[in-house]
């Protein structure tokens, strides 16, 4: 759920607070603009305002949290008369216009986290109406309506049809499906290892895209922000096809991630000046990515290497980053209360304003804490697994606009 950086769309998606890894040390920049009290985090929204409220309420319902009405309020009034969203809009009370960039992430992103929310379905079904609205001829989506289509805005869109049980193959334009695009971003096993690629350079070249692919396998398996483990994949090494299904692209995907990942446990950072750091958030979209293609194993594996690793990424770079680690920990049936010694809940909730939990999920933590089973998976997180379960949300991707390094 990372958003590069890239000429063309610097200034509109310079820096999401969950998604470049952390390239400096120190605070970040005074917002320019206030922060609005239903908003979570204290950094500049104008690039991420929507995106990081949206993966903190998926967030949350996971968990087994009401989010805050105020927090809701604020998600829902983002959005246009037209069913879109922009990453932020200051004075939401004056009518979208031209100059307003409205964006497919961050309206498929918007989509999933007030379905989850519940009690918006209107506001659901016109950003999804203006999704399909603005479908590329290819099938997919590219940040911007009417731009080159992405696998990673391809992939969120899809989720976002998930959420409200609309079947991505049924989608079409042109006759092309959103399947069509991620088929078409697939590479060779061969020289790729089975990578998606992001999209095609200028000159048609399309190269393996880390990010692309964990995306990419929550995409073609047709899934949102959230999920559970799958099974294990039919072919556990990349496999080639004239024609791939979905399922074949999403495994050969998740062989290539897990081989990427398997040596250190995670990915490593390609944006310009990051030499030798760690990619924290697509890393945990990785964990997601692999946990979906039914790779637990590895996917624990890097989920374990963010826990030693992480905690200092997430305080620096917010809720985006501690929605992404708790979606993370969901993913591989990890406890998010303990993460390396930190409660990923306690401080995603402490960053805006105050979610209550649900009745049934307060009483099952009750019962976990009594108990003292030592599972590690106590029965509030299965409550939360029961409240999603229908959500069909999942990472990451990525309500983020990206470029191939």
């Amino acid at each position: 759920m990372n958003v590069r950086r890239s000429a063309a769309a610097l200034a509109a998606v310079a820096v999401l607070a969950a998604a470049a890894p952390a390239t400096a040390a120190g605070p970040s920049p005074s917002p320019k603009v206030a922060i609005p009290s239903g908003l979570y985090g204290t950094s500049d929204p104008t690039y991420d305002g929507v995106w990081r409220q949206s993966l903190t309420l998926v967030a949350q319902r996971t968990l087994g949290y009401r989010p805050a009405p105020k927090a809701v309020d604020w998600l829902a009034g983002q959005q246009c008369a037209d069913g879109a969203f922009a990453a932020f809009r200051a004075t939401p009370a004056k009518a979208c216009d031209s100059k307003v960039a409205v964006d497919t992430n961050s309206t498929a992103g918007a989509a999933q986290a007030l379905k989850a929310a519940g009690g918006h379905d209107t506001a659901v079904g016109k950003a999804v109406a203006w999704l399909k609205s603005v479908q590329n001829k290819d099938g997919g989506w590219g940040y911007y309506p009417g731009g080159a289509s992405d696998t990673n805005s391809t992939s969120v869109v899809i989720g976002a049809l998930a959420a409200v049980g609309t079947d991505p193959a049924d989608v079409r334009t042109s006759g092309k499906s959103p399947y069509d695009l991620l088929a078409a971003m697939a590479l060779s096993c061969d020289r790729d290892g089975g990578a998606l690629a992001f999209q095609p350079d200028k000159k048609g070249r399309k190269a393996a895209n880390a990010d692309a692919s964990a995306a990419g396998v929550l995409g073609a398996l047709g899934k949102g922000f959230v999920v559970q483990a799958g099974k294990a994949p039919a072919h556990a090494a990349c496999t080639e096809a004239a024609h791939p299904t979905p399922a074949r692209i999403a495994d050969n995907a998740g062989a290539y991630l897990a081989a990427t990942v398997a040596k250190s446990g995670h990915l490593q950072s390609t944006l310009p000046g990051a030499k030798d750091q760690p990619d924290f958030g697509n890393t945990a979209d990785t964990v997601v990515a692999l946990a979906a293609d039914g790779r637990t194993e590895q996917a624990k594996a890097s989920y374990a290497w963010l826990e030693k690793n992480a905690s200092p990424w997430a305080v620096q770079s917010g809720p985006a980053a501690y929605a992404q680690l708790i979606l993370a920990a969901h993913a591989v049936g990890a406890q998010p209360g303990d993460f390396g010694g930190t409660s990923l809940v306690r401080s995603l909730n402490e960053l805006g304003p105050a979610p209550s939990m649900d009745s049934s999920a307060q009483a099952a933590k009750k019962s976990e804490d009594s108990e003292k089973s030592g599972s590690g998976l106590g029965v509030w997180w299965f409550v939360g697994v029961c409240l999603v379960a229908g959500i069909g949300v999942g990472f990451l991707l990525s309500g983020r606009k990206k470029r191939q390094p």
